[in-house]
């Protein structure tokens, strides 16, 4: 039989203490947390244990997540500690799929807030503890595949990242040309900036491209804001005709995406720039190009502006390529395509293992 009771009559809802900059160290002590998971800086004593549920109280109010070590908490957070009818870990899984309810329950203000009383009401079934366990188990063991795959994806990426940048170092080798990215682009690639206003979201429009969308390596047509056919249509340099790389000038100057084929007849707008070649290989030897750390640092460099970073379309035209004969920018781009393939086969498994585990808390929850 499972009973159910408020967080008040099984927990003690604690908020923290406020210590002040001075008090705090940089890199020693016991982990200083605000609002968040992510320390704000180092104490000499604690105030929490460890594995502890945490709701945050200011800012990101509501929020919860769970801290496996000693720690200090800020007046910004309300530490959970329950009694010895339910689990730590319980706890913490009950609770954090409760987030949103905890979220209606913030007060509105210049800065939201939540208080104890709010958390206190909060009600949770308690099954026996053998029961809690088992589902602190089976969560767990998710979680830990979760993680696993996570450190995978990491440390391909820096396989990947490593390769790339010995692959694309070629400056001086033989057979090798230096060419600005203007002279290698398909002839009719002004590479130009897009629409500079879109207007509002027309519901039959043409789909733009905005750097918001270069969430991915392949652009799809999916979720795209539209904008009136007139506007795209002044802005006829920079209609799409699909397979281009979709380039950013403006905010995170650099990042890429590529546009599939349904991307034919879409518009991107002012922060992006259209790049297309007449070569498939030259194409993806030069998006990996674009993508390496030489190249990088120089966007980097050439970016300006503070509150709006952008990338001036001059610089972007001289950029310096290494361009080496067809063959060895196909055996490059092969080399570079398996390596991309296999991460995103990591986060296919990844995002699968990821639904997985919210399938089986709600399941496991749900008394």
């Amino acid at each position: 039989m499972v009973e159910w009771k408020t967080l008040g009559e099984v927990c003690e809802v604690l908020r923290g203490k406020r210590l002040t900059k001075s008090q705090l160290n940089e890199t020693e002590g016991y982990p200083v947390l605000h609002g968040g998971s992510m320390p704000m800086g180092y104490y000499s004593d604690y105030n929490r244990k460890a594995n502890t549920t945490v709701v945050v109280n200011t800012g990101n109010a509501g929020s919860v997540f769970f801290y496996d070590k000693k720690f200090w908490s800020s007046d910004a957070c309300f530490s959970l500690y329950p009694n010895n009818t339910i689990l730590d870990k319980y706890l913490y899984f009950y609770v954090y799929g409760c987030e949103r309810i905890l979220k209606g329950r913030i007060r509105a203000g210049a800065m939201p807030t939540i208080d104890a009383k709010a958390i206190e009401t909060l009600k949770i079934p308690i099954p026996p503890l053998s029961e809690q366990q088992y589902i602190v188990d089976t969560l767990n063991t998710i979680l830990a595949s979760i993680d696993n795959l996570q450190e995978q994806i990491a440390q391909r990426r820096k396989q990947y990242e490593h390769y790339r940048d010995q692959l694309l170092d070629l400056e001086g080798k033989e057979g090798v040309e230096m060419k600005t990215l203007e002279e290698v682009v398909s002839p009719d690639c002004s590479l130009s900036y897009g629409i500079v206003q879109p207007g509002e979201d027309v519901k039959d429009g043409v789909p733009v491209v905005r750097p918001v969308d270069l969430i991915s390596t392949y652009v799809k047509i999916d979720g795209l804001k539209r904008t009136e056919r007139q506007i795209s249509e002044s802005y006829k340099r920079t209609i799409l005709k699909g397979n281009e790389i979709l380039f950013c000038v403006r905010g995170t100057t650099g990042i890429m995406g590529l546009a599939t084929n349904e991307l034919r007849g879409c518009n991107v707008t002012r922060g992006i720039v259209p790049i297309a070649f007449e070569d498939e290989i030259t194409k993806m030897f030069v998006y990996y190009q674009l993508k390496g750390f030489r190249l990088q640092k120089i966007i980097e460099e050439k970016t300006n502006g503070t509150a709006l970073r952008q990338i001036n379309i001059k610089d972007l035209r001289l950029l310096n390529l290494n361009i080496p004969p067809l063959s060895e920018q196909s055996r490059i781009v092969s080399i570079l395509d398996s390596f991309e393939a296999s991460i995103a086969n990591l986060e296919e498994q990844l995002a699968l293992r990821q639904k997985q585990y919210e399938y089986y808390r709600e399941k496991l929850l749900a008394f």
